[in-house]
């Protein structure tokens, strides 16, 4: 018996759509709220934060991070970026800078996020962010 062919169909992206992302998930953090950073998600999907050592799996672990994560009110700046787009799949990767608003301090890091079309939304399906390791 011949195996089927998988019939997927993939979805149309650009990359300015994948960049865009990002931008949705920095707005979540600005609401202050981890569960709304959290819904960027998706499930199944792993955290590697940028001031943790520990990886994050469930939504619970994820809003934990965020919960500590936006009480100094961060916001991102993309410094410089690539995209790579797959059927259903993308990986935006580069270095970019947050600012804390209620110390003004900044710290700058390297990023890479997956993401996948479930049919409906673009979600993250793994977010690995490290601090730069050199000092400017």
């Amino acid at each position: 018996m011949k195996p089927e062919a998988r019939t997927e169909s993939c979805k149309a992206t650009t990359e300015q759509e994948i960049a865009s992302l990002f931008d949705r998930w920095n707005q979540s953090l600005q609401t202050g709220d981890p569960q709304k950073v959290v819904v960027n998600y998706a499930s199944g999907s792993i955290l590697l934060p940028t001031l943790s050592n520990k990886p994050r799996l469930t939504p619970a672990e994820k809003e934990d991070y965020f919960h500590h994560f936006l009480e100094d009110r961060p916001s991102g700046m993309i410094d410089m970026r690539t995209v790579e787009l797959g059927c259903n799949t993308a990986v935006d990767t580069g270095l970019y800078t947050f600012t804390f608003a209620t110390t003004g301090a900044k710290i700058s890091g390297r990023y890479t996020y997956t993401y996948r079309w479930n049919d409906s939304q673009w979600l993250i399906t793994s977010h690995h962010s490290s601090l730069m390791p050199e000092k400017k």
